[in-house]
This record gives C-alpha cells, structure tokens and sequence, in this order.
C-alpha cells in the first residue's frame, strides 16, 4: 500500500523523517506534528473541530519515543508532556502531500 512507510527517521529531536512505498517522502517538524494532533484532547470526538490552539505549541519543541503502533500508525512523546496522539501512516502521508 502507498501509505506504508518503508522507512521512518528522526533526522534530529525535533524533525520526523517518513519515506513512502510510492516514493513519497515527507518531514514534519516536532511542532507541526503536535499541532496536528488527533487525539480527543485536541480534537473533539463529537464535533471533529480541534480543540487545541496551534498557537499554543511552540515553534521549538522536541519529540522522543516514537514507536510503532500496529502496522498502521506511529506514536511520539512530546517536549510538553504530551503522548496520547496516534498518527496513522494514511494521515501522515496525506498531510505531507503538497497541496
């Protein structure tokens, strides 16, 4: 399947590196992907509106421990404290196509 990473990196604490089965290839930083997250926290599970105020993560945070979930996602600790987001593979790799 095309949103199978065949290959995911941390280039440095604060940047995710994901390569595609179809070539792809898309970086996020620590901050982009805590703003994005799709948790209950930051997004509300009855209306789908999010929650969380991108405004409040900042532009230097770190990510660590990122770690397989299944064969369909990545889970990653943040710098704030944060942890409970899953960012499925379709989700990263939709976020990181041009638009």
């Amino acid at each position: 399947m095309s949103t199978t990473p065949t290959r995911i990196r941390r280039s440095d604490p604060s940047r995710v590196v994901f390569e595609w089965a179809d070539g792809h290839s898309a970086e996020f930083s620590a901050a982009e992907l805590r703003r994005r997250c799709p948790c209950a926290g930051c997004v509300s599970e009855t209306t789908g509106q999010r929650i969380l105020d991108p405004t409040s993560v900042p532009d230097d945070l770190t990510q660590a421990d990122l770690h397989l979930v299944g064969n369909y996602a990545v889970a990653l600790r943040f710098s704030d404290g944060h942890e409970t987001g899953i960012y499925t593979y379709s989700f990263l790799h939709a976020a990181g196509q041009p638009d």
